[in-house]
């Protein structure tokens, strides 16, 4: 289900959401227990405030569980969203599979994972949730049922970690949700935040089994609050319906060799614990492993899996997850994009520079260019032209928006575009009745659109004949933002004075997009259901496509880079003037520290990052325009390397017409 737009106006400074019921995603992973799982889906479709949807990641079952789940799909209505997986991913990979699914996929804000053997009682969600509700505090990222065996008994499998140290506030507000502050809990029955996912990532894929649940949340859990549920009723508990009654102590036998070296791992490889934090539980871990062994009956078995765990674990890391889930098609996208949105390494897995299909026809595309009064009506009929009789793949249509009234002579080209179209291609004119500013401007513009595929350009720059048809088989393949590089020109096209390489590889882009906008905004193709997911162009002064770039890496949207100029970026000729003038100044100033107050808010950014961003970039919105002009030509000019671009201290790889000169907004 797509996500709606976010309306600031309903949401709080911490970034709740207010008055607004979440949506949640239950996500249930199975693998060989067809009839616990039936028994627990048969309890979600009972409980008193159901899940929207249910993803069920079926992990290679050969029981017939896949089969059953479409059975029981088709008999309620509760709508089911069955992923069958070609491998055994284990726990740790079908719980980041369902994960990736229910956040970029299905646009959840809360995710309730639980187990297969897990049978939540009626009224179990609604506890959760009102637990959250009910916090005083700062919204919590994890919020962990009350886990019960078949008799009654708390189960010792399931008992979170009470946050150590937690202050007066912490454990104030916990109370009145009627809860205790958890450093950690396990995947049965336990609610997550989605904002969270998209800032932390997913689950270690390549822990298999055993911790994966305590590195996830302690990673989220690490710098957020947490909460278990108390005692609220019999209807508010989760039923875990293991074979036995037994805690984590229990003789593991052969899979005791995850359990070593995932806890290395854990310690030695993962960044989810301080320095506290891993005395604390390492010291645990070697007094809980010299119980299990002192009880065992096959104290062999263990002391291989020892070795064999301690071998492994201190040998190499774990590989990411995207790698690890690369090969499960539609869901190794979900998982990539949640990943590449993080910020957290993806190893080999890329995201898709092609299409998959080469006869598959490409979809069909609008051009969104904004006019406003400052345009030069020869730069217009330029821009018009390349986008259109220039082409290689001409577009299906070309909206301009005219952003307030404009002089006679640029009004003629707009009237005659939009009577003769250009090179067979419409154009459409929509005729704003004043200045708005180029986000309400390009907003407005977005949902005028046929389609939505659309393309930007502004009305100075020039198209080179070949973009559309190398970025739309980008976006066949699966892409929802495809920018590329461009060359900068001066006094007119034949002038060409600098290049801009973006970084193509996800990876670089996400991270890179957290000190600079990563994409050449006239270069974008994207699709309009992305750009809407992401909550769409905000005004903010010369600022907003680093800002919805940026919403849309954290909201999961795949993105690419085309290292290839494929825009001609007008930046005048003028040392002191063109766009590296309009890269300075008071007013650029004060959008950025609007900017980073955002980023940091939502949680793109982390404190150190802010800081530093409003350091060197607001302080090189201060430097001279000459000088600005020479160091920003020294990092650009011949950088052309592919996934070694210079990025820009202002992060303005590019500013969209008119470039902060577009008069009252």
């Amino acid at each position: 289900m797509p996500r709606p737009p976010e309306d600031p106006a309903a949401t709080s400074a911490g970034g709740r959401a207010l008055d607004v019921a979440p949506v949640v995603v239950a996500v249930v992973v199975a693998y060989q227990r067809r009839e616990l799982l039936l028994a627990g889906l048969d309890a979600l479709a009972a409980q008193t405030r159901r899940p929207e949807l249910v993803v069920v990641v079926d992990n290679a079952s050969t029981d017939g569980t896949a089969d059953a789940v479409r059975a029981w799909a088709d008999a309620h209505d509760l709508p089911v969203d069955l992923v069958v997986l070609p491998r055994n991913t284990g726990g740790a990979g079908g719980f980041a599979a369902g994960l990736a699914r229910a956040v970029h996929r299905h646009g959840a804000d809360l995710v309730w994972l639980m187990d297969d053997d897990t049978v939540p009682r009626r009224a179990a969600l609604a506890a959760a949730l009102a637990a959250r509700a009910g916090h005083p505090g700062p919204a919590p990222a994890v919020v962990a049922s009350r886990v019960v065996w078949t008799d009654g008994r708390l189960h010792p499998m399931n008992t979170p970690r009470v946050r150590p140290g937690a202050s007066v506030a912490e454990l104030r507000d916990a109370l009145a949700a009627g809860s205790t502050p958890v450093r950690s809990a396990s995947f049965v029955a336990v609610l997550v935040d989605a904002g969270a996912v998209r800032t932390d990532g997913l689950p270690l894929a390549a822990f298999f089994l055993w911790n994966d649940d305590f590195e996830f949340t302690t990673r989220l859990l690490r710098h957020r609050r947490g909460l278990a549920l108390g005692e609220a009723g019999h209807d508010a508990e989760v039923e875990h319906r293991t074979r036995v009654f037994g805690g984590t102590d229990a003789d593991p036998g052969e899979r005791f060799v995850l359990e070593v070296r995932n806890k290395v791992w854990l310690f030695t490889r993962c960044r989810t614990l301080g320095a506290a934090d891993t005395v604390r539980y390492g010291g645990a871990t070697v007094l809980r492993w010299g119980r299990t062994l002192a009880r065992s009956s096959r104290r062999d078995v263990l002391l291989r899996g020892l070795a064999s765990g301690l071998a492994q674990g201190l040998r190499a890391g774990p590989r990411p997850t995207a790698e690890v889930l690369a090969d499960l098609g539609e869901v190794a996208l979900d998982v990539l994009a949640v990943e590449v949105g993080a910020g957290r390494d993806t190893g080999t897995a890329h995201a898709p520079t092609g299409r998959t299909d080469p006869d598959a026809p490409l979809p069909p595309f609008s051009v969104l260019l904004p006019v406003w009064e400052a345009d030069e009506p020869a730069q217009l009929h330029r821009a018009l032209a390349s986008v259109t009789t220039e082409q290689e793949l001409r577009p299906a249509e070309v909206l301009v928006v005219r952003d307030g009234p404009v002089p006679p002579a640029l009004q003629r080209v707009l009237d005659e575009a939009a009577a003769q179209g250009a090179g067979g291609v419409p154009v459409r004119v929509l005729a704003l009745p004043a200045n708005v500013g180029l986000a309400r401007a390009l907003e407005a513009g977005l949902a005028a659109c046929a389609h939505d595929v659309v393309a930007r350009m502004d009305a100075d720059d020039i198209s080179l004949p070949q973009r559309f048809a190398r970025q739309l088989p980008v976006v066949a393949a699966g892409a929802d933002l495809v920018g590329s590089g461009l060359l900068e020109m001066g006094a007119d096209e034949h002038h060409l004075v600098g290049r801009r390489t973006p970084p193509t590889d996800p990876r670089r882009i996400a991270r890179s997009a957290r000190f600079s906008d990563p994409f050449n905004h006239p270069t974008v193709v994207y699709r309009r259901s992305a750009v809407a997911a992401a909550g769409g162009y905000r005004h903010l002064p010369l600022m907003e496509d680093y800002w919805l770039f940026a919403r849309m890496i954290a909201d999961g949207a795949r993105v690419a880079n085309l290292a290839e100029p494929l825009v001609l970026y007008r930046v005048g000729d003028s040392a002191d003037g063109g766009a590296y003038a309009r890269r300075g100044g008071a007013r650029l100033f004060a959008s950025e520290l609007r900017l980073q107050a955002h980023l940091r808010r939502e949680g793109f950014t982390t404190p150190a990052q802010a800081a530093r961003n409003v350091v060197v970039r607001g302080g090189y919105r201060f430097v001279p325009t000459r000088v600005r002009r020479l160091a920003y030509r020294a990092l650009l000019t011949g950088r052309a390397r592919e996934d070694a671009p210079a990025p820009d201290p202002s992060g303005e790889q590019d500013r969209s017409t008119p470039r902060g000169t577009r008069g009252p907004a």
